[in-house]
């Protein structure tokens, strides 16, 4: 599916350019629904809203993004809180609270790896607005970061970011079905910074004059850095040139599957490739792999696959790098936030 994808959307041209009545509609439903929520929304929350999200379909590092971001915001003095739709979950009910222990069928496992990799609250609704005002009213912090909720406008937000898939960019630049564009590329003039992932190193400054077309003053590359080599049986972990040498047999059910397997033949691995559907319910019988080969999935794949998984299965962790400047334009922006919501309500802690 992923390879089918590539060629119809991020290929040369417009294969599905006879579909252009539908993604017109889609563009005018969208921009509907958008200026609907937009009228309805509350003016702003009490705390900051931080959204991370994209304008095209499928997997662009959001979530490692969401995770680095809550880390730094967390060393700076403040206390994340992570919204969540919480895809894939099938909870009786709304708002969830979810940790590291919560089990993905109920929240989804986008909710469940960002619980284990940072250690903060993740509240999951698909009323994302609801998530918030559930999160306040329990004083679970005094930041809102939002994973993927770029389109979700009944959100009120202080701080967009749009993040971009270094190889596929903005592909054939147009809109659901003809191309992978949830949303007109002018969208990204109203979000606070754009990143690139894979685009370049991130030493130094690393302030992109444009990407694909796209120009924005505050664009930045960011890469996704292997960290370590998790056993999903016993918990050992090793480097992740562990890898360099090895036959694996990559097991991937995320939106971009070619990123990943790509990250484990950069990391001197023979691959197997085994995509599966973004989000997909693993079962036994999807983890087989040869006498001589390692079993390795991602991150968000192992939290569906532990209470089954053999000695031979590990997940590779992965970080977000980002520059410098990057992080010092975000945190003064979450600074400049929390100062015009606290002329509003003096009672608020100062992070200056």
């Amino acid at each position: 599916m992923s390879s089918l994808v590539d060629r119809l959307w991020y290929g040369e041209g417009r294969p599905l350019r006879w579909l252009a009545p539908l993604a017109w509609l889609y563009r005018a439903v969208a921009e509907s629904r958008r200026r609907k929520a937009w009228d309805r929304r509350n003016a702003s929350l009490p705390v900051p809203v931080v959204v991370v999200g994209n304008i095209t379909a499928g997997g662009t590092g959001k979530s490692p993004l969401t995770a680095r971001l809550v880390r730094e915001m967390r060393v700076a003095g403040w206390q994340p809180v992570i919204l969540s739709r919480g895809y894939g979950g099938k909870s009786d009910h709304y708002p969830l609270v979810v940790d590291g222990d919560t089990s993905p069928s109920l929240a989804g496992d986008e909710p469940v790896m960002l619980a284990q990799a940072t250690g903060v609250p993740v509240v999951v609704d698909p009323q994302r607005l609801r998530g918030a005002e559930f999160a306040l009213s329990q004083s679970l912090g005094d930041v809102l970061i939002c994973d993927d909720g770029l389109q979700h406008y009944a959100l009120p937000r202080d701080i967009e970011l749009a993040v971009f898939d270094g190889a596929r960019g903005i592909g054939n630049g147009a809109l659901i079905p003809v191309g992978p564009l949830r949303e007109p590329v002018s969208r990204l003039t109203g979000v606070d910074f754009v990143l690139v992932n894979g685009d370049g190193q991130t030493d130094g400054e690393n302030r992109l004059d444009s990407f694909a077309g796209v120009d924005h003053p505050e664009l930045f590359a960011m890469r996704l850095v292997p960290s370590s080599l998790i056993n999903l049986a016993t918990s050992e972990q090793r480097s992740p040139d562990a890898l360099c040498g090895k036959k694996v047999r990559a097991v991937a059910g995320i939106g971009n599957p070619n990123r990943f397997f790509e990250t484990l033949r950069a990391l001197g691995a023979t691959v197997r490739e085994a995509p599966f559907p973004d989000h997909h319910d693993f079962k036994p019988g999807d983890l087989s792999a040869g006498p001589d080969e390692w079993l390795v999935m991602t991150a968000k794949d192992a939290v569906k696959c532990r209470q089954f998984a053999s000695e031979q299965a590990w997940y590779l962790s992965v970080e977000a790098e980002l520059p410098e400047a990057f992080l010092q334009g975000f945190l003064e922006r979450l600074r400049e936030c929390a100062e015009q919501l606290m002329d509003s309500n003096p009672m608020r802690v100062d992070h200056g």
